[in-house]
């Protein structure tokens, strides 16, 4: 008899025994710090050196620190065990600290852009002032440091599946790509061409735009029971009617709960089994699932007697 093959569902958290605590504070540190000195520096670059493009791209890097705190307190909270109040949990709390930094990025970026927009429509190309080199080393220093950050917080966010700490993730990385487009703008206005500067703060505006899209999307589609997914619900469906006394799979419904999942299943055992029989292979199914599933928070299992004799 072959063993039976293992579904590759478990987390690498879980495999290598990380503390989710000890990985949520660390991220929270590198995040809050890096930020706060990237947005000082840049800030500090952009008045110095006559750059709207890098002033702008302060205040993205700066609504980094605030959201990377929402994350924070997010995922916190949704940590929380189950209690009378919450008896599901509290996973979708994250979902909505997700929400609340889909909006910040959001509004962020419609102000910048209605800025470089209003100067862009101006005409007074000859009153913008030209950036000088600091503003340009700032953009490349901010282009390597966002890109480190956004690779080192997606690591350790995919290790512990956390949505949040992803969507901090690649708000770092929607920040070095704004960056790029100042790096462009303050490198034009410094050849002489001063309405770049201007340019590249709307560009950074669309980059903070697609960002924040991406996130409310996927915020409300975890807040709103979606399905994990036909794939998804193959691998488990194929798994689960492997697992012993299982005769066939009749239903099977998944829904994200956060980053958690709740499953509904429906199968059939020998009709001529026991009640107490039926229910040891429900609840070997429901022991296993959970076990090597590990995103599956809590699987519902409905046991049908088979529609013809097992032999």
């Amino acid at each position: 008899m072959t063993a039976k093959k293992q579904p590759q569902r478990s987390s690498a958290a879980q495999q290598t025994g990380l503390n989710e605590e000890a990985v949520i504070r660390k991220l929270s540190f590198v995040s809050i710090a890096g930020n706060t000195i990237l947005s000082g520096f840049k800030f500090f670059a952009g008045i110095t050196g006559n750059s709207s493009a890098m002033i702008s791209d302060a205040i993205h890097s700066f609504s980094d620190v605030l959201t990377t705190l929402i994350a924070w307190i997010g995922v916190k909270i949704s940590k929380k065990a189950s209690d009378s109040a919450h008896p599901y949990g509290h996973e979708r709390l994250e979902c909505i600290a997700s929400l609340l930094l889909g909006a910040v990025l959001m509004i962020t970026g419609l102000g910048i852009g209605k800025v470089g927009l209003e100067t862009i429509l101006s005409g007074r190309y000859e009153t913008i002032a030209i950036p000088s080199a600091i503003a340009l080393v700032a953009a490349v220093i901010s282009i390597v440091g966002k890109e480190a950050m956004y690779w080192y917080t997606r690591y350790y966010a995919k290790l512990i599946n956390s949505s949040a700490f992803l969507a901090d993730a690649w708000h770092h990385r929607s920040d070095a790509l704004s960056s790029i487009g100042s790096l462009i703008g303050i490198a034009g206005a410094m050849l002489g061409f001063p309405v770049l500067d201007s340019v590249a703060s709307v560009v950074i505006c669309l980059f903070i735009l697609k960002v924040s899209y991406d996130i409310l999307k996927d915020a409300v589609a975890k807040l709103l029971d979606t399905s994990c997914g036909a794939d998804y619900e193959q691998t488990l469906r194929d798994y689960v009617a492997d697992e012993k006394g299982v005769v066939c799979v009749d239903l099977l419904r998944s829904r994200m709960f956060g980053n958690k999942v709740y499953v509904d299943l429906e199968i059939q055992v020998d009709g001529d089994k026991s009640l107490r029989e039926a229910h040891e292979i429900a609840e070997q199914v429901h022991t296993d699932v959970e076990h090597n599933f590990p995103d599956v928070k809590h699987i519902m299992i409905h046991v049908n007697p088979a529609c013809v004799p097992v032999e």
